[in-house]
């Protein structure tokens, strides 16, 4: 029942990282002390290996150090920005050394090879456990090449903001940015793809929203993006929120913009990512102040189909037999089901259980071991997160939400864009869907564009599978960024601005 799609939540929450590696704050680091000091100068060094976790690869550096006859170090994330975790105890014997890190429940047990050249072990984290072969770090390897993303000094003004949100009770910190002159300007909020993300939607080693909020100010457009709710300088609580409450956090950017004298108060639009692109709407049809809508890789179809869809897609890339893709659809449906049905938390999180543990009963061994379960432990944690995925606020809202319903009420201006290898929302039923919802409301004022090339973050891919975000050095299309800034130029201009 799970992609790599979100951290935390279920891993469909559309555009953040696989469970397996969902990044903590990290905590102080304290070494382990080493009874074998002539035998731990070995490992001191700059290690770097790839983890193959199914959905993607990630690659991981080990940088330790010996101080005071000690061994400690720091882990880095490459693919997911360098995300650095200090490692908590170090210990070795002999040519085997094991390392943990606290901050993130991870540990890594390796033996040294004879040439001293490769280090062979295995890096466990909440019930998963994958082989890694660390080797010295090459220069260049242990930084993702993201050129796309801008340097200062920047040729237009940026300014770190704060606004509140009176309706969810907590502010929202976030990053403003506008060209120089010619005040004041069309401006568009930046709503972020599911699960926690902070005002870049940092994930998987890429700021998207960094890079296309650089590119809008470039040519005119002035950009607010921020941090969700409970995220780096925004106060609230994510884990209980739905996509109804994230509309009021969009609002509440959209108050600050329009008491701002260098923005043009009825200019103020919303562009949305992925999960992004059903809080728009949302907000849309709440506030006359929101003058256009631009749904990014966004859903047309209830969560459900959007989830049995991207399940059977990205399973199939990856190599999946059809019996496989057809049992774990089967699965899906069936506790899809039991969400809808039951309303008690308690009693839909035993029946789901119950699913989960009869679908490890009937894996084969290899099924077990790529699952990462080796004993009864790791078993109990993928069932507990597996019911814990699927059974709260925000999964339950999505299952059933249909976004069509509020896209027929929806009076401006909508541009939907989708990449035609999207494996996560895929374009064919979700665009005709979104075309469909508008007509019935009326709304012509819309354009709908299927992107040739493009995947879920509007990268050029091969296959579309999330395994390849990481690895491409683009962000985000500059054709796709290209179009998006024109038809806010088009739309926003006296000429043919449509207010509802």
């Amino acid at each position: 029942m799970r992609n790599a799609f979100a951290a935390a939540r279920h891993a469909t929450r559309m555009a953040a990282l696989p469970a397996a590696l969902a990044l903590c704050a990290p905590l102080e680091t304290k070494a382990q002390d080493a009874e074998d000091g002539g035998d731990q100068v070995r490992f001191v060094g700059d290690w770097t290996g790839t983890l193959d976790l199914g959905a993607m690869q990630l690659r991981l550096r080990f940088v330790l150090s010996a101080e005071e006859e000690a061994l400690s170090g720091v882990l880095y994330s490459v693919d997911q920005g360098n995300a650095e975790f200090p490692i908590t105890t170090v210990d070795t014997s002999g040519d085997t050394i094991s390392i943990s890190v606290s901050p993130i429940g991870a540990a890594y047990t390796g033996t040294m090879g004879a040439d001293g050249a490769t280090i062979s072990g295995t890096f466990s984290q909440g019930g998963l456990n994958r082989p890694l072969v660390l080797a010295p770090s090459e220069e260049g390897e242990t930084e993702p090449s993201r050129p796309q993303e801008p340097a200062e000094p920047y040729p237009y003004m940026t300014e770190d903001v704060s606004f509140p949100n009176p309706e969810g009770g907590h502010a929202l910190g976030g990053t403003l940015t506008r060209p120089f002159e010619d005040a004041p300007f069309p401006a568009v909020v930046l709503i972020s793809g599911s699960g926690p993300q902070d005002r870049d939607e940092a994930l998987a080693g890429h700021r998207p929203f960094l890079v296309l909020a650089d590119h809008l100010a470039r040519n005119g457009i002035a950009v607010l993006r921020y941090d969700d709710r409970g995220v780096g300088a925004s106060g609230g609580d994510f884990s209980q929120a739905t996509t109804e409450d994230f509309a009021t956090d969009a609002l509440a950017a959209v108050a600050y913009l329009k008491g701002r004298d260098d923005i043009d108060p009825g200019a103020i639009g919303l562009a949305g990512h992925s999960e992004g692109g059903l809080v728009a709407p949302m907000a849309a049809l709440r506030s006359s102040d929101v003058a256009f809508l631009a749904l990014m890789a966004a859903p047309g179809v209830d969560g459900a189909r959007i989830l049995i869809a991207q399940g059977e897609l990205i399973a199939r890339a990856g190599g999946a037999t059809e019996e496989a893709i057809a049992a774990n659809r089967a699965r899906q449906e069936e506790v899809f089901a039991l969400l809808r049905e039951e309303p008690d938390p308690a009693v839909a999180g035993s029946a789901v259980e119950a699913v989960v543990r009869r679908a490890l009963a009937e894996a084969s061994e290899e099924e077990l071991q790529l699952a990462g379960v080796t004993d009864s432990a790791s078993a109990e944690a993928i069932v507990a997160g597996q019911v814990k995925q699927v059974n709260n606020r925000w999964f339950r809202f999505f299952l059933t939400h249909d976004p069509a319903a509020v896209l027929e009420r929806v009076t401006v201006p909508v541009l939907a864009m989708t990449g035609e290898k999207d494996l996560q929302v895929p374009h064919e039923e979700n665009l005709s869907a979104i075309a469909a919802a508008l007509e019935r409301g009326g709304n012509h004022a819309y354009e709908v564009h299927a992107l040739p090339g493009l995947n879920h973050l509007f990268q050029h891919a091969e296959t579309g599978a999330p395994s390849e975000y990481s690895s491409i050095e683009e962000t985000w299309s500059v054709d796709a960024m290209q179009l998006l800034s024109d038809w806010i130029q088009r739309t926003t201009s006296a000429a043919t601005l449509q207010l509802p």
